[in-house]
Protein backbone atom coordinates (compact mmCIF):
# COMPACT_ATOMS: atom_id res chain seq x y z
CA UNK A 1 0.00 0.00 0.00
CA UNK A 2 1.09 3.45 -1.12
CA UNK A 3 0.91 4.64 2.49
CA UNK A 4 2.96 1.89 4.14
CA UNK A 5 6.14 3.25 5.13
CA UNK A 6 7.82 -0.23 4.11
CA UNK A 7 7.61 0.94 0.70
CA UNK A 8 8.99 4.03 1.05
CA UNK A 9 12.90 3.00 0.70
CA UNK A 10 11.37 0.88 -2.20
CA UNK A 11 10.04 3.88 -3.93
CA UNK A 12 13.15 6.23 -3.55
CA UNK A 13 15.10 3.42 -4.62
CA UNK A 14 12.36 3.20 -7.69
CA UNK A 15 13.82 6.79 -8.25
CA UNK A 16 16.86 6.63 -8.51
CA UNK A 17 16.44 3.63 -11.09
CA UNK A 18 14.11 5.93 -13.18
CA UNK A 19 16.30 8.83 -13.42
CA UNK A 20 19.25 6.38 -14.30
CA UNK A 21 16.51 4.89 -17.08
CA UNK A 22 16.41 8.58 -18.25
CA UNK A 23 20.04 8.69 -18.50
CA UNK A 24 20.30 5.28 -20.46
CA UNK A 25 16.74 4.00 -21.13
CA UNK A 26 18.58 0.08 -20.91
CA UNK A 27 19.37 0.24 -17.21
CA UNK A 28 15.80 0.43 -16.13
CA UNK A 29 15.09 -3.01 -16.96
CA UNK A 30 18.59 -4.15 -16.99
CA UNK A 31 19.62 -2.95 -14.04
CA UNK A 32 17.32 -5.18 -11.43
CA UNK A 33 18.24 -8.02 -14.17
CA UNK A 34 21.56 -7.86 -13.73
CA UNK A 35 21.33 -7.71 -9.94
CA UNK A 36 19.26 -10.64 -9.77
CA UNK A 37 20.88 -13.40 -8.75
CA UNK A 38 20.47 -16.97 -10.47
CA UNK A 39 20.68 -19.63 -8.10
CA UNK A 40 22.15 -22.91 -8.89
CA UNK A 41 20.12 -25.59 -10.21
CA UNK A 42 16.72 -23.35 -9.99
CA UNK A 43 14.31 -24.65 -12.50
CA UNK A 44 13.93 -27.89 -11.70
CA UNK A 45 16.46 -31.07 -12.31
CA UNK A 46 17.57 -29.62 -15.86
CA UNK A 47 18.28 -26.04 -14.78
CA UNK A 48 16.16 -24.78 -18.00
CA UNK A 49 15.06 -21.53 -15.66
CA UNK A 50 18.15 -21.42 -14.66
CA UNK A 51 19.56 -21.46 -18.30
CA UNK A 52 16.77 -18.69 -19.06
CA UNK A 53 18.16 -16.76 -16.52
CA UNK A 54 21.63 -16.62 -17.43
CA UNK A 55 20.33 -15.77 -20.97
CA UNK A 56 18.41 -12.84 -19.73
CA UNK A 57 21.32 -11.36 -17.82
CA UNK A 58 23.51 -12.10 -20.99
CA UNK A 59 21.16 -10.02 -23.07
CA UNK A 60 20.58 -7.69 -20.54
CA UNK A 61 24.35 -6.37 -20.09
CA UNK A 62 24.54 -6.93 -24.09
CA UNK A 63 21.65 -3.74 -24.35
CA UNK A 64 23.05 -2.06 -21.43
CA UNK A 65 26.76 -2.30 -23.72
CA UNK A 66 24.99 -1.36 -26.94
CA UNK A 67 23.38 1.72 -25.66
CA UNK A 68 26.70 2.68 -23.50
CA UNK A 69 28.54 2.65 -26.72
CA UNK A 70 25.71 3.70 -29.40
CA UNK A 71 25.09 7.31 -27.14
CA UNK A 72 28.80 8.29 -28.11
CA UNK A 73 28.34 7.90 -31.82
CA UNK A 74 28.04 11.23 -33.75
CA UNK A 75 24.70 10.65 -35.38
CA UNK A 76 22.55 9.22 -32.17
CA UNK A 77 19.69 11.36 -32.30
CA UNK A 78 18.86 13.64 -29.01
CA UNK A 79 16.62 11.31 -26.17
CA UNK A 80 14.10 13.63 -26.67
CA UNK A 81 13.65 12.85 -30.02
CA UNK A 82 10.81 10.03 -31.61
CA UNK A 83 9.93 8.04 -29.07
CA UNK A 84 13.14 8.20 -26.86
CA UNK A 85 11.03 10.04 -24.00
CA UNK A 86 8.44 7.83 -23.68
CA UNK A 87 10.88 4.47 -24.06
CA UNK A 88 12.66 6.03 -20.80
CA UNK A 89 9.57 6.56 -18.84
CA UNK A 90 8.15 2.93 -19.50
CA UNK A 91 11.65 1.54 -18.56
CA UNK A 92 11.41 3.42 -15.41
CA UNK A 93 8.11 2.28 -14.59
CA UNK A 94 9.15 -0.98 -15.18
CA UNK A 95 12.25 -0.94 -13.73
CA UNK A 96 10.21 1.09 -10.02
CA UNK A 97 7.62 -2.42 -10.25
CA UNK A 98 10.98 -5.30 -10.77
CA UNK A 99 12.38 -3.45 -8.18
CA UNK A 100 8.78 -3.61 -5.55
CA UNK A 101 7.94 -7.27 -6.85
CA UNK A 102 11.98 -7.97 -5.62
CA UNK A 103 11.77 -6.07 -2.57
CA UNK A 104 8.69 -8.15 -1.41
CA UNK A 105 6.18 -4.82 -2.02
CA UNK A 106 4.19 -6.77 -4.54
CA UNK A 107 0.60 -5.29 -3.87
CA UNK A 108 -0.98 -3.91 -6.68
CA UNK A 109 -0.86 -0.64 -4.67
CA UNK A 110 2.77 -1.13 -4.44
CA UNK A 111 3.22 -2.02 -7.42
CA UNK A 112 1.33 0.81 -9.07
CA UNK A 113 3.05 3.02 -6.63
CA UNK A 114 6.69 1.58 -7.69
CA UNK A 115 5.98 2.29 -10.95
CA UNK A 116 4.85 5.89 -10.80
CA UNK A 117 7.81 7.06 -8.46
CA UNK A 118 10.03 4.82 -11.01
CA UNK A 119 8.55 6.63 -14.19
CA UNK A 120 8.84 10.16 -12.28
CA UNK A 121 12.67 9.33 -11.58
CA UNK A 122 12.92 8.74 -15.42
CA UNK A 123 11.17 11.66 -16.55
CA UNK A 124 13.84 13.78 -14.37
CA UNK A 125 16.55 12.00 -15.83
CA UNK A 126 15.44 12.39 -19.26
CA UNK A 127 14.92 15.36 -19.25
CA UNK A 128 17.55 16.83 -16.60
CA UNK A 129 20.26 15.02 -18.34
CA UNK A 130 19.28 16.47 -21.66
CA UNK A 131 19.60 19.85 -20.25
CA UNK A 132 22.86 18.99 -18.11
CA UNK A 133 24.49 17.08 -21.72
CA UNK A 134 23.49 20.49 -23.65
CA UNK A 135 24.94 22.49 -21.12
CA UNK A 136 27.96 20.44 -21.26
CA UNK A 137 28.71 20.52 -24.45
CA UNK A 138 28.31 24.56 -24.68
CA UNK A 139 31.16 24.37 -22.22
CA UNK A 140 33.35 21.81 -24.01
CA UNK A 141 33.26 18.67 -25.68
CA UNK A 142 30.76 16.09 -25.05
CA UNK A 143 32.39 12.67 -25.21
CA UNK A 144 34.18 13.22 -21.74
CA UNK A 145 30.75 14.73 -20.35
CA UNK A 146 29.19 11.49 -21.80
CA UNK A 147 31.16 9.27 -19.54
CA UNK A 148 30.36 10.67 -16.42
CA UNK A 149 26.69 10.76 -17.21
CA UNK A 150 27.22 6.82 -18.05
CA UNK A 151 29.32 6.59 -14.41
CA UNK A 152 26.32 8.37 -12.43
CA UNK A 153 23.78 6.63 -15.04
CA UNK A 154 25.54 2.80 -13.89
CA UNK A 155 25.88 4.07 -10.03
CA UNK A 156 22.16 4.99 -9.58
CA UNK A 157 21.58 1.83 -11.04
CA UNK A 158 23.62 -0.03 -8.92
CA UNK A 159 22.77 1.24 -5.72
CA UNK A 160 18.99 0.83 -6.68
CA UNK A 161 20.02 -2.41 -7.25
CA UNK A 162 21.46 -2.99 -4.29
CA UNK A 163 19.54 -4.88 -1.45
Amino acid sequence: MPGDPSLVPTLVRAVALGAAAGARATLGVAAPVLASAVAPGAGGSDGATARWRTAGRAAAGLAVVGELVGDKLPRTPSRLEGTGPAGRLVSGAVGGVLLARRRGQGSVAGLAAAAAAGATGAAAGTWGGAAWRRLAVDHGRDWPRAIVEDASAIALAAWATTR
